[in-house]
Order: C-alpha cells, then sequence, then structure tokens
C-alpha cells in the first residue's frame, strides 16, 4: 500500500490516476492523525508526506513514525512545494528516505517511488536472510530468541495458550564420528526437514544450535503440544538413512506449556523445556517429556 498524505484531494486524485499503472493500492490520509490511525491498523509499504498541512505538520508526522517501533522503518518520501535547504536536510535528518519538490514531475516520482521500494525489498531480504540458518533452512537462535519473548508477552497479555518444544538428536556426536561430518549434516538437515513438515502452520521452526531444535507453538496448551512432539519423535526413528541404513536416528523432546494466561518468564519457561529435555535423556532417551509450568513432568517413553 501507497499512503499519500496531503490535505489536498486533487494531489491525492492526481497521484492516484498517474500511478494506476504501477500496482500499488494507494491510499490518502487529509491530514497526520488520519495517516497514522491508518498507517497502525495497516503498515504501507511507502508514504507521500506532504510538509506544509494544518494540524501536525509533515516533520510532525514523520517523527511520529519514527518514534513507532512497528512503523520506524516504513521509507517516507516528503512533498513540499519549498525547495528551501533546510527544509530538505530537517527532513532527512528526521528519517526521510527522498525530497520531492512541487509541482513534481510523474516520471520522476514513478522513478523514486520503484528505487524506494526496491531498496526496501533488498533490505527485507537480508534482513530475513540473517534470521535464517544456513544449514537447515530453518529460524536461526537470534530470530526465535526474539520471537519467543515476543510470544510469551502475547500470552501473558491476552490468556492464550503457548507451548515450547526443545528437541535434541540423541547421541549425534556418534553419528559424526562414524559416519562423518557429512553423514551428520544429514541428518541435521533431515530432520529439519521433517519438523517442517509436521508442525503447523502456525508453529515456528527454528534450530537452537549444533543437533537442537526449537518450536514455538502459539495458542497451543501442553496436551496439543505433546501430540505434535510425539508425531516429530516416531517419524524420526522410522526414517531410513542412505549412509547409514542400520543406525537409527531418535530423539528427545522437551515440552513447556501453559492453558491460559502465566507470569512464567521467557528465560524460566525455556528452563522448563530444558529440564523436561534432559529428564529423558537421563530416563532412557527417545521420548518426550511434557509439562505444565507449574505442573510436575509427564514422561512418555517410546513405543
Amino acid at each position: 500500500m501507497l499512503l499519500v498524505v496531503d490535505d489536498s484531494p486533487d494531489i491525492y486524485r492526481l497521484i492516484r490516476a498517474r500511478l494506476r499503472n504501477e500496482d500499488l493500492d494507494v491510499r490518502s490520509a487529509g491530514g497526520g492523525v488520519e495517516a497514522l490511525e491508518i498507517a497502525r491498523k495497516s503498515p504501507p509499504s511507502i508514504v507521500l508526506l506532504d510538509i506544509d498541512m494544518p494540524g501536525m505538520d509533515g516533520y510532525e508526522v514523520l517523527r511520529a513514525f519514527k518514534d513507532d517501533k512497528v512503523l520506524q522503518h516504513v521509507p517516507i518520501i516528503m512533498l513540499s512545494g519549498n525547495q528551501n535547504a533546510h527544509d530538505k536536510v530537517t527532513a532527512f535528518d528526521l528519517g526521510a528516505v527522498d525530497y520531492v519538490t512541487k509541482p513534481f514531475d510523474f516520471t520522476e516520482l514513478k522513478v523514486r517511488i520503484r528505487s524506494v521500494l526496491h531498496i526496501q525489498q533488498l533490505l527485507q531480504l537480508l534482513s530475513q536472510r540473517a534470521q535464517i540458518d544456513g544449514l537447515t533452512g530453518l529460524w536461526n537462535r537470534a530470530f526465535f530468541d526474539q520471537r519467543w519473548k515476543e510470544e510469551v508477552s502475547r500470552c501473558a497479555r491476552h490468556g492464550h495458550p503457548l507451548s515450547v518444544a526443545i528437541i535434541d538428536i540423541d547421541h549425534f556426536k556418534s553419528i559424526n564420528d562414524g559416519f562423518g561430518h557429512p553423514a551428520g549434516d544429514a541428518v541435521i538437515q533431515g530432520v529439519s526437514r521433517l519438523i517442517q513438515r509436521e508442525v503447523r502452520a502456525a508453529d515456528v521452526a527454528c534450530r537452537y544450535g549444533g543437533e537442537e531444535f526449537v518450536v514455538i507453538m502459539p495458542d497451543t496448551g501442553p496436551g496439543d503440544a505433546h501430540a505434535v512432539a510425539e508425531r516429530i519423535r516416531v517419524a524420526t526413528e522410522g526414517i531410513a538413512w542412505p549412509r547409514h541404513p542400520d543406525r537409527k536416528v531418535t530423539m528427545c523432546v522437551g515440552v513447556a506449556g501453559c492453558s491460559g494466561a502465566t507470569q512464567t518468564s521467557s528465560e524460566s519457561w525455556l528452563e522448563a523445556a530444558d529440564r523436561n529435555l534432559y529428564t529423558g535423556k537421563k530416563d532412557g532417551r527417545n521420548r518426550v517429556v511434557v509439562s505444565n509450568v507449574t505442573n510436575p513432568p509427564q514422561i512418555k517413553a517410546a513405543g
């Protein structure tokens, strides 16, 4: 969406007509307050923002965007009939990505908009790539840390169920030592593909590090999370590995969840899942151990 913020309806109509072939949903706001309301409901891809408006001027609106955690990365092109160098410097200092003076050439405006959107797309791709694990294609530990805190906060705020599962491949070192590191990498990649296949669309699968994985399960209580983890465990045990067909791969899974609001911290919650994981390892491996964050763990053995 391209949001045009200008108190002149004629400017909006003209921009919309000239950009009709640009595959953009062009919307308008007649002032700063309306613009912020629209953007907070549905963040735009780019904003064309007039400086000279009654009430909140363009600089105030620009500051409000940059002070908002959700909107601060939305690219904003300032529009003005003033070619004063001081105004341009102020706009760029406040975070605008471009400055276009009126009356503007629409061919030039199109090119500027395309350029900004292209750069924004590249930045998003780079940001996303920095959060993806290179070996497995799953989200990485940095992404998990951020997303987990957000989900725990959401659970505490709204009382939605939430669970997390920590997965560890049993005796993984023996695979590397006995069959070589390429075989170990193949196991990590194979398990990651299986996890992606078995989790639900809303779940968030990440590589936690080494042979460990973690799955965030929003709106999921401990019982349902246990079922997902058990499905992953059973499917992994059934894989025949080309490099070592006689050597099965098993896993332990520690699950911690709640069915409603809890004040358990994100760190304490992970510690509970980690304790469940190591309980499973101590009791024979190849099993799922699940608990409510306030109740004792329940152990599910192999078979």
